[in-house]
């Protein structure tokens, strides 16, 4: 069997997850107490009908009475590379480009070392990604209650391709846990599953196993 989910495969991952969302007793996309995350792989040539098939789950739970909101990630990785200045990012492509003339390879090193440095850890795009689901949790005006429906609330983490080569996405659940209040966050992930627990982000990079969510398949 492919390690990718094909369309029919995708839609029964999502319906399964759709069924442990709207559980009587509350969403229950995890088996692991406190941490409140899952996984949903899909290859990466399928972007855009995981994004219709996304959009139409949340839809439904919005017709539900449910809170549902998206984290598109390349934009948050733009948003922190553009406050990074001007001046440096300049700096970073000229260089760049002067190692280009002496192969891919180096010029490609540097630019993935450079963004390494301003986006890993628990004060880069983890931070960042903290700070967006802080605000989509904030409560309305006017309402007194810390996080309204927190159980009929979902959170899905998307466009995670545009952390490739750059970073792995285990380190950003990994630094994410114990700031989302406990609210269910889907991250879909662009790339293979690997036995019962691996992940291989964009059919590219080394299998990762270092996951603890639950994985949609």
């Amino acid at each position: 069997m492919s390690p990718f989910l094909h369309p029919n495969q995708l839609d029964r991952a999502i319906e399964a997850l759709r069924k442990d969302l709207l559980l009587e007793g509350g969403p229950q996309i995890s088996t692991v107490r406190n941490y409140n995350f899952a996984i949903l792989p899909y290859a990466p040539t399928d972007e855009f009908p995981l994004r219709e098939r996304i959009n139409r789950l949340s839809q439904e739970l919005r017709d539900a009475g449910w809170n549902t909101a998206s984290i598109a990630l390349n934009k948050l990785l733009l948003q922190r590379l553009r406050g990074l200045g001007d001046d440096y990012l300049q700096a970073t492509i000229s260089r760049e480009k002067r190692l280009y003339e002496k192969g891919l390879a180096r010029s490609l090193d540097h630019i993935k070392n450079k963004v390494i440095e301003e986006i890993e850890g628990p004060n880069g795009l983890a931070a960042d990604v903290v700070r967006e689901i802080e605000r989509l949790l904030a409560p309305a005006p006017g309402d007194s209650s810390l996080l309204p429906k927190s159980n009929r609330t979902v959170i899905f983490i998307g466009r995670a391709g545009a952390l490739f080569p750059f970073f792995r996405t285990s380190a950003l659940l990994k630094h994410m846990a114990d700031h989302t209040r406990n609210v269910p966050i889907v991250l879909l992930y662009p790339g293979q599953v690997v036995g019962e627990t691996g992940l291989k982000f964009m059919n590219v990079l080394p299998a990762d196993r270092d996951y603890r969510p639950r994985i949609y398949r």
